[in-house]
């Protein structure tokens, strides 16, 4: 590794403080440099920090951090902030079990006032940041920095709107680099277009800092804003919000950035936007070349790019999907597409390829995906909402009011259901089970394996009754055969796989090969078992249930969701039809009542006691076998 004489100086960000600016953006080249090699070793977020590269340390040298508060949105492209805080040291821990996060944590750093990884959220709680300030909380500045796509989510607007009300001092860092997991879409990412023309060095500068600048340079800056904002100089939208805004600006020019944001801390009274151009991958050949910019990467060849990423034995849930609902789309041209700015993550992309009219990215809008599908099942048209688990909490809500209210048959596709590996508990697919299953007339099922998945979209696609919701996991399914066609299931109706007599599992949801594998050890101790697939968590097979408990002397739920979810159906179910007063040992197994921490899928779920081993080991308890399961039993227990 090559020696990096300015960044090996740095221990934390005051003593940026004390380069010249020139050595500034030496310490920025070393610190690309530094950030490339890193992930080249763990994988992970790249091309979003590669492009803050220069900014990151222009804000810790004019700013006071950690007294000055700086939160980044999503905070996925946070590493070069985190070699510059401490813990360069550890980057090669990121994103793996007991290693450094990802993204930001409250918990892991001081230089960390605000944990994110969902979008759109810097603004309000920089805001709140502020507010605390005002009323003598021991804080500085806050500074958000959100990214054009972050920025056409619903909360950032009103907190826009909000702050520029106040009209409070606070700094909001407008990262433009036209590109976020898909490229950038909607009104607002036009009208940022139409402001990024030919600007001043110093990139064009509001008005109330005019004063600052050469007259020559000040009489540039105003003629170009006046043509990006078709009027007069104080004519843009976040003027209008209460804003003095700034730009834009090139934010790989470290005398621009300097320049620009000591003027802005030196002289700013209200709330400040300064709007920065920048390039997603900046100073890596492979990552600006890439269509995806190298958004998320698995481990790679610095001098070539080329990801070592392993051989897949079957294909992604995720591709499934998409492969099934293109296939029904063909059949059915009422079927259309929805997604938050995630086309390639949920698969609808592969339907977007054949069919492009039919699918919309609305972006970063959850909120406004779920409404908006809304009011197409009210037209007639069949919609398919493909957001992800964790990224379906914000539009719950929507659900709640515009869709099953309604009784309107939208169809919500949940990926990413379950523990989802690196990006830990901010992703984790923990909860939709309960929250849609404890919703009036929400039909909500999940697959046991790919080939479920298949049948599910034919399920889903021919359900007009209400809304209807069906969950998976990331990563490749168990390697079944695919149907050719789905079939459509009968709704609320689940299967039994194999017939036993002593244990009976209900397994809902993908965790079916654990418990297939659990069956098997125990049927290798002699313990006869029956493993059914509920299919459904509402509405619930109440005939499967009774067949259960009347004849076995166990029964254990199994499920990849939070407790409130199937397993509390379940025994609702029972407790009302007396079913738990015949000596029947009933037990659930979900995740833990606490947020599992990152790791791999399978090391995340044995943190949860959810493998094979834990399954069995329950079930040996249930029976009383407790001389089998002594200390071999792990409890799940917060």
């Amino acid at each position: 590794m090559a020696p990096k004489p300015h960044l090996d100086r740095v221990a934390g960000p005051a003593d940026l403080r004390d380069f010249t600016d020139d050595e500034l953006t030496l310490l920025a080249q070393e610190l690309r440099t530094e950030t490339i090699e890193t992930v080249s070793r763990t994988g992970g977020h790249l091309g979003s920090s590669l492009g803050v590269v220069e900014l990151t340390v222009a804000l810790h040298a004019v700013f006071r951090t950690p007294f000055d508060k700086l939160i980044w949105d999503v905070s996925h492209q946070c590493y070069p902030h985190k070699i510059l805080t401490g813990r360069r040291h550890q980057m090669d821990s990121l994103r793996q079990k007991d290693g450094l996060s990802g993204f930001t944590k409250r918990s892991e750093s001081v230089f960390d006032p605000f944990g994110a990884a969902h979008s759109s959220t810097s603004i309000s709680a920089a805001l709140g940041f502020t507010i605390g300030r005002d009323m003598g909380q021991p804080t500085g500045d806050a500074i958000a920095v959100i990214g054009d796509g972050s920025i056409t989510a619903g909360m950032a607007y009103e907190a826009l709107n909000n702050a520029g009300s106040e009209g409070r001092r606070l700094f909001v860092i407008l990262n433009d680099n036209d590109m976020s997991i898909a490229p950038p879409v909607g009104a607002m990412n036009s009208y940022l277009n139409r402001l990024n023309m030919p600007h001043a060095s110093l990139g064009e500068i509001a008005q109330g800092f005019m004063a600052a600048l050469p007259a020559s340079l000040r009489e540039q800056a105003l003629a170009t804003r006046a043509r990006a904002c078709g009027g007069p100089p104080d004519a843009t939208m976040f003027e209008h919000l209460g804003f003095t805004y700034i730009g834009p600006i090139d934010g790989h020019s470290m005398p621009d950035l300097l320049a620009t944001l000591r003027i802005a801390h030196a002289r700013a009274e209200g709330p400040v936007l300064i709007h920065v151009r920048t390039v997603k991958g900046k100073g890596y050949a492979p990552a600006e070349a890439a269509d995806c910019k190298y958004h998320g990467v698995s481990k790679f060849d610095v001098a070539s790019g080329t990801q070592s990423k392993g051989r897949a034995n079957a294909p992604s849930y995720t591709a499934v999907f998409g492969n099934a609902l293109t296939d029904e789309a063909s059949r059915d041209p009422t079927i259309v597409g929805v997604s938050a700015a995630m086309p390639n993550g949920t698969g609808l992309d592969i339907m977007g390829k054949r069919f492009a009219r039919r699918v919309f990215d609305v972006g970063i809008a959850e909120q406004h995906a779920v409404t908006f599908a809304a009011g197409m099942a009210a037209s007639g048209l069949k919609p398919f909402c493909a957001i992800y688990s964790t990224f379906l909490q914000r539009g719950y809500d929507q659900i709640v009011h515009d869709v099953a209210l309604q009784k309107l048959p939208v169809r919500f596709a949940i990926d990413r259901a379950g523990l989802v590996g690196a990006d830990g508990a901010t992703h984790a697919g923990s909860f939709d089970v309960g929250f849609m299953a404890n919703l009036p007339g929400m039909v909500v099922m999940a697959a046991g394996d790919e080939a479920e998945l298949v049948h599910m979209v034919a399920t889903a696609a021919a359900y007009d009754e209400g809304p209807i919701a069906f969950r998976y996991p990331r990563g490749e399914g168990s390697g079944v055969e695919l149907p050719a066609r789905g079939e459509v299931l009968e709704i609320g109706r689940g299967r039994v796989l194999r017939e036993g007599s002593k244990v009976a599992f209900l397994s809902f949801g993908a965790h079916l090969t654990e418990v297939t594998l659990a069956v098997e050890a125990l049927e290798a101790r002699g313990i006869s078992c029956t493993i059914a697939d509920a299919r459904f968590a509402k509405p619930l097979d109440h005939g499967l249930i009774d067949q259960l408990a009347r004849h076995h002397q166990a029964l254990i739920t199994v499920e990849q969701g939070a407790e409130g979810g199937f397993g509390a159906h379940v025994l609702h179910y029972m407790a009302n039809s007396g079913l738990l007063e015949r000596g029947l040992a009933v037990r659930t197994m979900t995740l833990p009542d606490r947020f599992i921490e990152q790791a791999s899928p399978a090391e995340m779920y044995r943190d949860a006691c959810l493998t094979a081993d834990d399954i069995a080991h329950k079930a040996l308890q249930a029976l009383g076998i407790e001389a089998l399961a002594r200390g071999q039993n792990r409890t799940n227990v917060s």
